[in-house]
């Protein structure tokens, strides 16, 4: 059972918790907060190998997005571009079963 991962973004923003942003990721990461870091597919590359390496050591699932920066703050509902995302509280969305399907 695949999940439709836009649909999945747009509610855990709506109803879950969130963070956006490099920064508050890779210091979310250091210290184990999060469920799951999202990151668009023009991330990069530096800020994303040292967010998988220290999802590694927290044990916190990563999640490449197949869109864009652009595609990604649209579907988080903002006007600029957003790289990365942290999902601290899914909400209604069953968003942390991309990690598991990815396990798999």
């Amino acid at each position: 059972m695949s999940i439709n991962v836009e649909n999945a973004i747009k509610i855990a923003v709506k109803t879950g918790k969130f963070q956006i942003g490099p920064k508050k990721a890779m210091n979310l990461v250091k210290r184990g907060i999060g469920r799951l870091i999202i990151t668009s597919i023009n991330c990069p590359k530096a800020i994303l190998e040292d967010l998988k390496t220290y999802c590694r050591l927290s044990d916190i699932k990563i999640h490449s997005y197949k869109g864009s920066s652009y595609d990604l703050g649209f579907l988080c509902g903002k006007t600029y571009m957003i790289s990365v995302l942290t999902i601290l509280e899914p909400g209604d969305s069953d968003i942390l079963k991309l990690a598991e399907q990815e396990a798999a």
